[in-house]
């Protein structure tokens, strides 16, 4: 390869790098808050029309509580945290419901450590664990969001 085409090859990936980072930064929070909007009411029409997968899950987490209240009620709270994210409508108040749902979905680790853990061992997780250890990004997705709320504000987006 000549140097002429090496340089030529060189700009291009240069000018192709600068347009992928111009276009993640304008777009990425949209899609990122898009995507998990997309979750949260997904996760949450299944809890309210009771067909859930994690029915049981949470049923035998938060035990004190009818899961026939308790899963319908957090399907609405989902449902309600991913429309807030979808529609960009109090944003602070859907993250804050978000990440108080996010602590919730801790507790099995803690109430129920025989369902998320392997043998007893912290290091091996069950399905159900992994299930909520996955939440951790979840919650850092929100923080991305919440780190971009006021700054979109200022742009007029939402």
């Amino acid at each position: 390869m000549t140097q002429t085409k090496r340089r030529s090859l060189m700009a291009f990936w240069e000018r192709l790098d600068q347009f992928m980072i111009q276009w993640m930064s304008a777009y990425g929070t949209l899609l990122l808050r898009t995507a998990l909007a997309v979750v949260f009411i997904w996760f949450g029409a299944l809890k309210i029309f009771g067909v859930s997968p994690v029915k049981e899950l949470v049923g035998h987490t938060v035990y004190w509580v009818s899961p026939e209240r308790f899963v319908p009620f957090l399907g609405l709270w989902e449902a309600l945290v991913g429309l807030g994210l979808l529609l960009g409508i109090a944003l602070r108040l859907t993250l804050f419901l978000l990440f108080a749902q996010m602590a919730g979905t801790f507790l099995v680790l803690l109430v129920r450590p025989e369902i998320a853990f392997l043998g007893s061992n912290p290091l091996l997780l069950s399905v159900e664990g992994e299930f909520v250890v996955k939440n951790l990004v979840l919650i850092a997705a929100g923080v991305v969001i919440g780190g971009s709320v006021r700054r979109e504000a200022r742009q007029g987006k939402r």
